[in-house]
C-alpha cells in the first residue's frame, strides 16, 4: 500500500539554495551519517564561516537532505564534502545539487575544480565520472581499510 502511495504522490524536489554557518548542526549530522569520521558540528560552522568556502544544501520543504562544500583559492576549486540523506539516496538529488554547485563556483571565478574520493565509493565514482570529472593522480592506501584516493579534475568553462 505505502509503495502504492508513494507512485502515486509525486516526491517533493529538492531546492538548492547556499548554506550558512547556521546550518552547521545539520549539514554535520549528515556528514556523520555519510562517512566513518563525520566532522563535528564546530568544524562545519568554522567551514561555512570562511570566505573562501562555498556551499550549497538541498532541500525538501525545510529540511536539508543534502550538501556540497569546496573551498576556492584563486581560480580552484576543491570539494571537500558531498552528501544526501541515506533516506534519500538513490533519488537523483546528487547530480542536479552538483551542477548547481558547479555553475556557482564557475560564476566566482573558478576554471577547474578537484577532488578526492575513494576509488571503493562506486556511487561517487558514476556521479563524477558523469559529471565529466576526470582522474589525475592517486594516493594509494589513503582511507581506513586501504583503499586509494582518486584524485579527480574537472574543467569549468
Amino acid at each position: 500500500m505505502i509503495a502504492l502511495v508513494s507512485r502515486l504522490i509525486p516526491s517533493a524536489q529538492p531546492t538548492f539554495l547556499a548554506a550558512r554557518p547556521r546550518d552547521a548542526a545539520a549539514i554535520a549530522q549528515l556528514h556523520a551519517a555519510s562517512f566513518g569520521r563525520g566532522w563535528e558540528e564546530d568544524e562545519v560552522h568554522q567551514l561555512l564561516s570562511d570566505s573562501a568556502v562555498v556551499a550549497h544544501r538541498a532541500m525538501v520543504r525545510r529540511t536539508i537532505v543534502g550538501f556540497i562544500m569546496s573551498r576556492i583559492a584563486a581560480d580552484e576549486a576543491e570539494i571537500l564534502s558531498v552528501a544526501i540523506a541515506p533516506a534519500r539516496r538513490g533519488r537523483g538529488f546528487s547530480r542536479p545539487l552538483l551542477d548547481f554547485h558547479l555553475r556557482s563556483l564557475a560564476g566566482l571565478g573558478a576554471r577547474t575544480v578537484f577532488l578526492e574520493v575513494d576509488e571503493h565509493n562506486a556511487p561517487a565514482c558514476k556521479l563524477y565520472g558523469g559529471a565529466t570529472f576526470h582522474e589525475v593522480g592517486r594516493r594509494q592506501g589513503y582511507y581506513q581499510g586501504g583503499a586509494a584516493a582518486l584524485v579527480l579534475r574537472r574543467d569549468l568553462g
